[in-house]
């Protein structure tokens, strides 16, 4: 398996400058980037992204529609019963828990938002279960504000490319926020999600198709 790059000293105006031209080859590469999740708005995305802890994205989408059914909105999963959600589910994996979380998360937002989703991320992570990257996708994905959606695939490549020595979540999206404007944010995030399962994978990355390998640091010493 490809390990995590050591970025070299490398001046912090050169980091910044060859995060952006990574970030536009990307973008410019994948255009089309979105979440692989099913959904129609940003509810139905905070339950299909619980359920996806652990489990493929294609095993959601073929549970939601289900589930969406018989459970459309937050006063509908927050009414829900545990085993009615629990057998939806089932295939997902960890299914008590996410049950219980969806019913709670659900419960939640009816209490304190009446069934809406808040738009802030303090309020969002405020909510059961719902912590910074889920809360960026979904204001990214669903509400189209900026947000850098660290899951393994990103974490994966900004290491490879040297873009942060960091591997704690919370500390590569203050890494990379840094190094690109607001505008980039959610469009690049989806790109390197994209590339990470196309080109980047974490066992034999395709260097020699990969578009930004001249700006990778795992790259040039795959050239070297």
């Amino acid at each position: 398996m490809a390990k995590p790059q050591t970025p070299r000293k490398e001046p912090p105006e050169d980091i910044k400058k060859r995060a952006r031209r990574i970030s536009t080859r990307l973008r410019k590469t994948y255009p089309d980037a979105k979440t692989a999740l099913k959904h129609d708005g940003a509810f139905q995305l905070l339950i299909a992204t619980i359920l996806s802890a652990q489990c493929t994205d294609d095993m959601v989408n073929k549970v939601t529609p289900t589930l969406f059914a018989k459970f459309p909105d937050a006063r509908a999963c927050a009414a829900a019963g545990q085993t009615d959600v629990e057998s939806i589910i089932h295939s997902t994996g960890f299914f008590r828990q996410k049950a219980r979380s969806i019913i709670n998360c659900s419960r939640a937002l009816m209490e304190r938002h009446g069934g809406e989703l808040p738009e802030s991320m303090e309020e969002l992570t405020k909510l059961p279960g719902v912590g910074r990257k889920t809360a960026n996708l979904i204001r990214g994905c669903a509400m189209g504000h900026p947000g850098i959606i660290v899951d393994t695939h990103f974490k994966r490549l900004v290491g490879r490319m040297g873009l942060t020595g960091n591997t704690n979540p919370d500390k590569i999206e203050h890494d990379i926020a840094a190094l690109l404007p607001p505008s980039h944010w959610t469009e690049f995030s989806n790109a390197m999600i994209w590339h990470g399962r196309r080109i980047c994978p974490a066992r034999k990355p395709k260097c020699n198709e990969c578009p930004i390998v001249k700006d990778c640091e795992f790259g040039r010493e795959q050239r070297a």
